[in-house]
Parts: C-alpha cells; sequence; structure tokens
C-alpha cells in the first residue's frame, strides 16, 4: 500500500513539474514574441521591405467610405503609380496624385516619390518631391507602365520624408520629429504618420503654424484611404 502511494506522488510531481515547464516556456514566449518578430523583421533585406512599400502604395485609393459616414470628412482619391527616371532606371520612384472624388481632371496635389532605404538599412524612405510643370502629369497613371517615363528635370525641390518601419502586416511611418518646412494654408511645418495595412491606408496629416499650433489636417481621426482598385 505504502509503494502504491509512493508511485502515484511520483506520477503527480512529475505532472506537476511538466505543467510548471509549459507555464514557464509559456511566459518565455510572451516575452520574447516581439523580440522574436523585432529579429525576423530585421532578417528580411531591406530592399525586400522596399518592394512591398511600393506595392502597397500603386494603385487607387478613396476616402469615400469616411466620407459616407462623416459629412465632414472630405471624398478624396489617392491614385499611385510607378515611373521611371530615365537616368536612373535602377532606382525607384512613383507618380502621386490626390484630388476630390466630384473632381477628379483637377488633382490638389501631385508629387513624385522615391522609394529608397535609409542608409544604415533599418527603414524605408519615402522623399516627396514637388513636380515641374505639373499639369502636364495629370492622368500620367491611366498610360501603360512602358510609357510613364520622366527625367531628373521634372523633380521640384525635395519637400518631405517619411521613414517607415514593418509593423504587424503593414507599415507604420513617420516624418521627422521636427516635421517638414511648409509655407501651405498658414502652416509652416507639416507632420504626418501613415499607417499601411490590409485594408489600405490611414494618414495623419497636420499643418501647425509658428507657434505649433494645429491649423488643418486630422485631429482625432484619421484619413482614412480604401482600396478602390
Amino acid at each position: 500500500m505504502l509503494f502504491l502511494l509512493s508511485c502515484t506522488d511520483a506520477v503527480f510531481s512529475m505532472m506537476m513539474l511538466k505543467i510548471s515547464l509549459k507555464h514557464q516556456i509559456f511566459q518565455l514566449g510572451v516575452v520574447f514574441s516581439p523580440i522574436l518578430m523585432a529579429i525576423a523583421a530585421q532578417a528580411v533585406p531591406v530592399q525586400t521591405h522596399v518592394e512591398r512599400v511600393v506595392s502597397h502604395l500603386v494603385g487607387v485609393m478613396d476616402t469615400t467610405k469616411q466620407a459616407d459616414n462623416n459629412p465632414k470628412a472630405p471624398s478624396v482619391r489617392m491614385t499611385t503609380c510607378r515611373v521611371q527616371m530615365v537616368e536612373v532606371p535602377e532606382m525607384v520612384y512613383l507618380y502621386q496624385e490626390q484630388a476630390l472624388t466630384k473632381n477628379l481632371d483637377h488633382p490638389y496635389r501631385q508629387r513624385i516619390l522615391q522609394i529608397k532605404p535609409s542608409e544604415d538599412g533599418q527603414t524605408v524612405i519615402s522623399e516627396s518631391f514637388k513636380v515641374i510643370n505639373a499639369e502636364q502629369l495629370i492622368g500620367l497613371c491611366n498610360q501603360p507602365e512602358t510609357s510613364r517615363k520622366l527625367t531628373l528635370e521634372t523633380l521640384d525641390k525635395s519637400v518631405c520624408s517619411v521613414f517607415l518601419k514593418p509593423k504587424d502586416n503593414g507599415y507604420i511611418g513617420n516624418t521627422p520629429p521636427e516635421g517638414c518646412p511648409a509655407n501651405v494654408r498658414g502652416a509652416l511645418t507639416i507632420t504626418n504618420t501613415i499607417l499601411l495595412h490590409e485594408t489600405g491606408m490611414d494618414t495623419w496629416d497636420r499643418g501647425l503654424d509658428e507657434n505649433g499650433n494645429q491649423v488643418w489636417g486630422a485631429r482625432k481621426d484619421s484619413y482614412q484611404y480604401r482600396w478602390v482598385q
């Protein structure tokens, strides 16, 4: 009888030891999971991240759904496509225009984006340039990709850069902490946060005056762009 009790106690002790070990392994998994995810993100070549960001940006998105639910929100369409700079065909450039959905032939913003890795290979940079003779490029994305060839002379000054890092199944990007210099509708500085995700893109585009007060742009809610095509 004593032998049976001893065996039972031994089995019970082994079971409790296994449960304890599983609990410790689970706790370690919870602690190290974000670390492992960060290591995995770093293991992906930065050029792969560049291509993923490009793939996410290229296409047509709009804020129609948000505007339908909020009369104060504008209905805006954003169209983005690849272009080739003939002097540097190996570099990645995008043409992007934004227009009110009721006035697509008259975009209020046109720009060229250069998508490239940072020098340290830790982030993807989206550098925005103004365009010279912008009206000549309206509707450029409707042309076949083979016809979308530009020269570096098309580029005006660099306006701003957004620095993107992997987040979950997408990317999150921010302008520099001090923002970007501007002179747009009373704003002398522009800041932006961009979130690329599976249904499109959210942006918190804000204009600040000389005292750092917000004069336009997203406040609590983001501008919510969703895929059209």
